[in-house]
């Protein structure tokens, strides 16, 4: 039987351009998450690299990585350690010319308990994902870790409600959002408060539409891999919010911190009762979710 209750943790970091650097690092921050009680634990999308889809290279796909490999190899041996379950996202090599975005969940017996891979790709001036990343097909999922049943979804996959909904009907009781998202420099004064409201905003709502706890890790940080393009300050911000949309951790928009929140079973189920949308979904009326538009 899992108790009622357990502790998560989001790792908001900066990244460097050397790969084994940032994975060190991460444990690092990862132990420091461990002491402090932390018993499932988020990193950033794609941390072992700079966001390095600012641009369209042949040669950045080097960076990809196997399930296993290292990140898998590292994390696994860590978790056990620690006795904690943990997100990892990667970049994906399946095979030659197929690559993910993808994460892969470790539950705190160093086992992986399976991989996400990311379903919605943008195609955005410096967010030129679609060049690196296939489409994910395994579906939405839920992870049935030691301490709670957990989803993961990635960054892009943050605005769509389907996907949130499809994961919390799973059974997941937190819906992790490792992320990579910023502002063009030359935009954040006239757009950049509104944007990032936004982005709070939908993934409260997915917290309260669906009676689950929510936790977005972004990473901190200006990064300008070419020279000759404006760059992306990334507005770190991250959060945990809980099953009203109450927000219970937040990070700041510039500097490395750990947040941290506790994820109550009690809190939550009484929540559905009270705002039970689950219970009152017209399953029947739902039919056309699955066209591109009504015409």
């Amino acid at each position: 039987m899992k108790k009622n209750k357990y502790v998560i943790a989001g790792l908001q970091m900066a990244f460097s351009s050397d790969p084994d650097k940032n994975l060190n690092k991460v444990l690092s921050f990862m132990k420091q998450a461990a002491k402090k009680g932390a018993q499932v634990i988020c990193l950033p999308e794609l941390y072992r690299s700079q966001y390095f889809c600012q641009k369209e290279d042949s040669k950045l796909f080097d960076l990809a990585e196997t399930i296993p490999g290292p990140s898998t190899e590292a994390f696994s041996k860590t978790a056990k350690q620690l006795k904690v379950a943990v997100i990892v996202p990667i970049f994906e090599k399946r095979a030659p010319g197929v690559y993910h975005n993808s994460a892969v969940i470790i539950d705190a017996d160093g086992k992986p308990l399976g991989i996400y891979r990311k379903m919605h790709i943008p195609d955005d001036p410096a967010f030129y994902e679609k060049y690196y990343f296939s489409p994910g097909d395994l579906g939405y999922k839920s992870f049935n870790t030691k301490y709670g049943k957990i989803g993961t979804l990635i960054c892009w996959d943050q605005w769509y409600p389907e996907g949130a909904r499809l994961t919390a009907l799973q059974g997941a009781t937190t819906l992790f959002y490792p992320t990579a998202i910023g502002w063009h420099p030359a935009e954040k004064e006239r757009y950049g408060k509104a944007q990032q409201d936004s982005w709070i905003t939908i993934q409260r709502s997915h917290a309260i539409a669906n009676g689950t706890y929510v936790c977005s890790v972004n990473r901190i940080g200006f990064e300008q891999p070419v020279k000759e393009q404006s760059g992306i300050i990334f507005w770190g911000s991250s959060f945990i919010c809980d099953p009203q949309g109450v927000i219970i951790a937040k990070a700041s928009e510039d500097k490395e911190e750990i947040i941290y929140g506790e994820v109550d079973l009690k809190h939550l189920e009484n929540i559905r009762r009270n705002w039970p949308f689950l219970r009152d979904r017209r399953i029947d009326s739902y039919n056309d979710i699955t066209k591109r538009f009504l015409d």
